[in-house]
């Protein structure tokens, strides 16, 4: 398994597997992605978005069939390591980022700020903000 960054050319790719996980947003072909291939297949991403007061973890996801092989948790620690700070993100499945070192936080960076209608249909109760301190 191979992680790495996205090059312009893996997007169409990206921008396919983040819609089928809903996980896609306007403009995201312009973040930074780091992605897990295997046998030249685009298996998982992540993006880590650089605001002023903070970098945000978004658009984590695994293909269905790659799951519990241990990529997700790959792909945080590249976000991380390339980040060389705090990282956050919000959630509405905290768990799985509490068994990575995230926890919650009442911190809301004024960089995550989202939109009203990238919200809508999502459960507020279960949304979290968390954060993964630097090592």
């Amino acid at each position: 398994m191979l992680i790495r960054k996205a090059l312009k050319k893996d997007f169409p790719i990206i921008l396919k597997l983040a819609a089928s996980l809903g996980l896609d947003y306007d403009g995201m072909e312009h973040a930074p992605f780091w992605l897990a291939e295997e046998n030249g297949r685009i298996l998982g991403i992540v993006s880590l978005l650089a605001h002023d007061d903070c970098r945000e973890l978004v658009s984590l996801g695994v293909s269905p069939e790659a799951r519990t092989s241990g990529l997700g948790r790959c792909l945080i620690e590249a976000v991380m390591d390339a980040a060389g700070t705090d990282v956050y993100l919000a959630t509405v499945i905290p768990g799985y980022f509490e068994r990575h070192g995230f926890v919650r936080t009442e911190r809301v960076p004024s960089g995550m700020a989202k939109d009203p209608a990238w919200c809508e249909g999502c459960d507020k109760r279960l949304c979290a903000v968390m954060v993964r301190k630097r090592a």
